[in-house]
């Protein structure tokens, strides 16, 4: 059984894989959430550097074309680590597809141990197997969750970074209060 009194929700929007480009991330997008309440404590974005010279696949999602100046006089996700470590390191971590979001830490922080994860993408399929689509729009759709992020932060949209780490949240609170919630977060 999953047990945790807070935890946080995160995102990265990423430069997909280019030509000769690695995929990198230019947005990082959390969430701290008090897990009794469900109510959000925190939340936080940041743009991250990419050199103007570094290309974009063009099918990655996200308003990255027009902020490409932005982001080239943006920080490093290293530069942040100082503000963005004690949240990292001291809570239960929950991305939708978290393999994204665990590669890309590891990358840049090899040698620091990141806490549990959950996969809301992972639970999702396990608690409705049925489903048609696992995107996490799709999902935040199926569930009734979007307006509740479109009233909170009516200035976002999917792929944004915070608006996808808020949805992750919301997707998780919502499996919380599954029947068989205890069941569930122990076949991950």
């Amino acid at each position: 059984m999953v047990c945790m009194t807070t935890f946080v929700s995160l995102d990265f929007e990423t430069t997909g894989a280019h030509k000769d480009n690695q995929n990198l991330p230019w947005q990082l997008g959390l969430a701290k959430w008090d897990a009794n309440s469900g109510e959000i404590l925190l939340t936080k974005s940041w743009y991250l550097h990419i050199p103007l010279t570094h290309q974009f696949n063009p099918y990655a999602p996200g308003r990255w074309g027009e902020l490409r100046e932005t982001l080239a006089t943006s920080p490093s996700l290293k530069e942040l680590w100082g503000e963005i470590s004690h949240l990292l390191l001291d809570s239960l971590l929950v991305a939708h597809n978290a393999s994204t979001e665990r590669t890309i830490l590891k990358q840049q922080f090899p040698l620091h141990q990141f806490p549990t994860w959950i996969d809301t993408l992972k639970l999702f399929r396990i608690a409705y197997p049925t489903l048609p689509s696992y995107t996490l729009s799709d999902l935040l759709d199926a569930f009734h969750l979007t307006p509740r992020i479109q009233e909170r932060f009516p200035e976002l949209a999917p792929h944004d970074a915070l608006y996808d780490a808020v949805g992750c949240g919301m997707l998780l609170q919502f499996l919380r209060a599954f029947p068989d919630w205890n069941n569930l977060s122990r076949l991950v």
